[in-house]
């Protein structure tokens, strides 16, 4: 039976085993995860937290990352200002990036998630207002929900993925891991 295992990558740690390209040692998930031969399924960016699925099963792993098979992702992300429905509606809709237009997205103003503190925090500035938004994905391009708050006037803070398909983080903190039956 395939392993999987569930991982809440905090952020500044990458997503993946070894970091041989920098001078300086940053933390990699073998700083976290201790069971050989599962590999991860998708990436997270270095400054993003969450969600990360690794697993042995290669049919598995590819059915997980690759964006053909439409699992969702689920992201809470903090977003500098205050948007409305009307400036979350490109996001619905889709956008264009300067990768090309992106598919529509689930997309909808939530109250502030109750998370773990991030290292570090995430800058607090009385006179600017935030926000947390869900977006929903089916696609998954290099920093795509990064850009897409940008590209609407709301840049993103703080980015947490949630949920993979059926899997999400409920119960596991920073660092913490558990493997299930797949």
């Amino acid at each position: 039976m395939p392993r999987l295992v569930l991982f809440n990558k905090p952020m500044n740690v990458l997503s993946q085993f070894t970091d041989a390209r920098s001078p300086t040692p940053r933390a990699t998930l073998s700083d976290f995860i201790d069971r050989p031969g599962v590999y991860p399924a998708g990436r997270l960016d270095r400054d993003s937290e969450g969600l990360m699925l690794l697993t042995d099963d290669g049919r598995l792993q590819a059915r997980i990352a690759d964006p053909k098979h439409k699992m969702e992702k689920t992201y809470l992300v903090q977003v500098e200002g205050a948007p409305d429905e009307a400036a979350l509606e490109p996001l619905r809709r889709g956008l264009t990036l300067k990768d090309g237009p992106t598919q529509p997205a689930r997309a909808r103003l939530i109250e502030a998630p109750d998370l773990w503190q991030r290292d570090p925090p995430v800058r607090f500035r009385k006179s600017v207002p935030d926000a947390w938004v869900e977006i929903g994905l089916r696609e998954g391009r290099n920093r795509q929900v990064r850009r897409m708050t940008a590209a609407i006037g709301f840049p993103t803070l703080r980015l947490v993925r949630w949920r993979i398909g059926p899997w999400s983080l409920e119960g596991l903190g920073p660092g913490e891991w558990r493997e299930i039956d797949a």
